[in-house]
């Protein structure tokens, strides 16, 4: 059974409700308006309005891809180090703004001790993925015997740009465990962020702005899954889509369609945890889920296998 919100959970973020925010869209390390001009209202678990959010089109998923696109190299090109470096930068800034998160996850209808449990877990999630960016090779890269006097090597390489479907719960972590591979692998990303729960999104848009990862790798669109999923699927710079199994069954056969234009990959994982799931047993649930999203062939689905052939020296 669900636990209620208390007063205690709410009474330190009324304040936060003083200057009602209209939160817009990240892409390019900025924050344009949507091109529409369009948004929805976001409610507390208490019907009280907190936030305007954006409600974007095909136009700012074609913005989105393009600023990917044009990030995408330099991204890929930074040494396995350098991108630990600045991912593990985002799990510092994050931590500095705990109790922000914390807020927002408790007005949209978290307990205050789920809340902070799905924090703690997005942490260790950019951290441990940090870590993974200097030992792919290692793990999944190979020496292949041939019968030539040659070398024969197997890399990988980052597909390019990738679509990212956020699951609603937990939106966040959720968020995170479907972004974080795709750091890794050196490719960047359009995400189409929570419907139902958009704060913690568009708030880590703003973590994002403010730490080391370059413009462009990582973009934020918020808005209605079933006007953005089709621009997102149909488009041709786009080389990969990756979303949640909770995904209504027609938007995730509209993926699959969709991108059969240009034969693009679709992958569905298991981050999905309903708010009721997370509110009575948060340890358990988010236990289970992030263990489920540290899989590291996560990282290997995002990256293409590239062979070369070396002249052996006598």
């Amino acid at each position: 059974m669900a636990k209620k919100q208390t007063n205690d959970d709410t009474s330190q973020i009324n304040t936060m409700n003083s200057i009602p925010k209209t939160y817009k869209n990240y892409i390019n390390g900025e924050f344009p308006r949507t091109e529409s001009g369009r948004y929805y209202s976001v409610e507390a678990l208490d019907g009280k309005h907190i936030a305007n959010v954006g409600l974007s089109t095909r136009k700012d998923i074609r913005n989105a891809v393009q600023a990917a696109r044009k990030a995408q190299a330099s991204w890929a090109n930074k040494t396995a180090y350098n991108r630990g470096q600045i991912i593990y930068r985002i799990a510092e800034i994050l931590s500095g703004r705990r109790e922000q998160f914390t807020n927002e996850m408790v007005l949209l209808g978290y307990t205050k001790e789920a809340a902070e449990l799905e924090l703690n877990a997005c942490i260790e999630l950019i951290v441990y993925f940090a870590g993974w960016t200097d030992k792919i090779g290692q793990v999944f890269g190979s020496v292949n015997p041939v019968a030539s006097d040659h070398f024969n090597f197997s890399r990988q390489e980052p597909v390019g740009v990738v679509g990212i479907i956020s699951p609603e719960t937990p939106s966040l972590l959720g968020m995170l465990g479907l972004l974080l591979p795709n750091m890794v692998a050196g490719n960047s990303q359009v995400i189409i962020a929570s419907k139902q729960f958009p704060l913690p999104s568009c708030t880590f848009a703003e973590v994002l702005a403010t730490s080391d990862v370059p413009a462009g790798t990582v973009n934020i669109i918020t808005g209605l899954k079933s006007e953005l999923i089709p621009p997102i699927s149909q488009h041709m710079d786009v080389d990969v889509l990756v979303g949640d199994h909770s995904l209504d069954i027609e938007l995730r056969v509209m993926c699959e369609l969709e991108s059969a234009s240009n034969m693009k990959k679709v992958y569905f994982w298991e981050s999905f945890i309903s708010l009721e799931e997370l509110n009575s047993s948060p340890n358990e649930t988010i236990s289970t889920c992030v263990h489920s999203l540290k899989d590291p062939y996560h990282i290997l689905h995002l990256q293409e296998v590239k062979t070369t052939w070396h002249p052996i020296s006598e």
